[in-house]
């Protein structure tokens, strides 16, 4: 009888070692995957990580134009839906003439993120090295001319004429060089004789300009395109039918590096901005003008005058898809002026938090053109 008690006592004493055995393992194993997963990089924007764990910042400083082809930060900075979706993170908004001054502020670490042409955001990738900015989002398609005086019928007549643009190296002075020189025409980006002057300068003296005859006409986006056929302008070339389909990214948003990889939460919620404010204008268009004219002049002085307001509307088409595909073909355009020197764009594009957004309201996903970091 006593031989039971023993052989429990020794049944007992390996069920507990059997337990103990499975708890040590058990805590290494639970040890070693803790350190694996401390190995793992946390998720980034180009890694798609879940927003909740998207780091925010305290600020964000946001660039953008007084220009119809900015809409959508016109209207959703002035309303608020900016600032909403951003939650604690401060806003702080600056406002620029032509994307040039845009990327050099942004460089200077004046600001964190811009709306700009797609020139602008090449120049800055190319000079960077493919380091300072990405291309995160789209904003708007089309809206932009060349608008040149009653006397001017045919390209030939441009020779010997100055025609302005809003900035050196800008996406329409590059658009207007572009074009120049497959008409066979030259256009100096040093001021030496050539057959086509090009004068960069700002919109607004471009206006005044036209009035008193010192330039024959312009290559601007909307409104001042149609400011300068209500001044008496006519239509040489709408870019728009220079692109397949008449589609070509005008102005997308770019961020900084640096900031988009610290602070991914806070660049989506500008994404959320964007599309919530589109929504609204889909929705309401005829209210979005007037917003939009208003807001134009808060920041200039001075509204749009009805009919150039209902004209540079309808040349614009919002949308938060950077249209990737036409950008290659900016890029080499500038390359052809030389305003930028050839660069591979691989990279340029993250478009990861745009396209969370969009599947998160049920709308199709965005296409880098195989531009992203990803190359796909």
């Amino acid at each position: 009888m006593t031989a039971r008690p023993a052989h429990r006592a020794r049944r007992l004493a390996a069920t507990f070692t059997a337990l103990l055995t499975a708890g040590v393992l058990s805590s290494l194993a639970a040890c070693s995957s803790g350190s694996d997963a401390a190995a793992e990089p946390s998720p980034t924007a180009s890694q798609g990580g879940a927003s909740a764990t998207l780091a925010e910042a305290d600020e964000v400083r946001l660039g953008y134009f007084a220009n119809v082809t900015h809409a959508i930060p016109l209207i959703g900075v002035e309303d608020g839906t900016y600032q909403k979706s951003l939650g604690d993170t401060k806003l702080t908004t600056q406002i620029f003439n032509a994307g040039p001054a845009a990327v050099e502020a942004l460089f200077g670490g004046a600001i964190d993120a811009a709306y700009v042409g797609p020139n602008p955001a090449i120049n800055a990738f190319a000079k960077s090295d493919g380091k300072a900015i990405r291309i995160v989002s789209g904003a708007t398609s089309g809206g932009a001319q060349l608008v040149v005086s009653a006397a001017i019928k045919t390209p030939a007549d441009l020779k010997g004429k100055s025609v302005a643009t809003p900035q050196l190296g800008n996406t329409q002075d590059v658009a207007l060089r572009a074009w120049l020189a497959d008409q066979k025409l030259t256009s100096s980006l040093t001021g030496a004789q050539s057959d086509v002057n090009v004068v960069p300068q700002e919109n607004a003296q471009t206006l005044d300009a036209f009035k008193a005859g010192q330039v024959d006409g312009a290559w601007l986006p909307e409104p001042w395109a149609s400011r300068l056929v209500d001044a008496g302008a006519h239509v040489l070339v709408d870019e728009k039918d220079l692109w397949p389909d008449g589609d070509f990214v005008t102005t997308q948003l770019i961020v900084n590096t640096d900031f988009l990889d610290k602070y991914p939460g806070t660049v989506k919620k500008l994404i959320e901005a964007e599309y919530a404010t589109n929504e609204w204008i889909t929705a309401n268009p005829d209210e979005a003008k007037t917003a939009a004219n208003a807001n134009i002049e808060k920041l200039t002085g001075k509204p749009l005058a009805d009919g150039v307001l209902d004209r540079a509307w309808g040349n614009l088409r919002l949308t938060l898809d950077p249209i990737a595909s036409s950008l290659q073909t900016s890029a080499d355009h500038a390359v052809t002026v030389g305003t930028s020197k050839k660069t591979d764009l691989e990279g340029i594009y993250d478009l990861a938090l745009l396209n969370e957004v969009l599947k998160a309201n049920g709308q199709d996903t965005v296409d880098d053109a195989g531009l992203g970091a990803d190359g796909k």
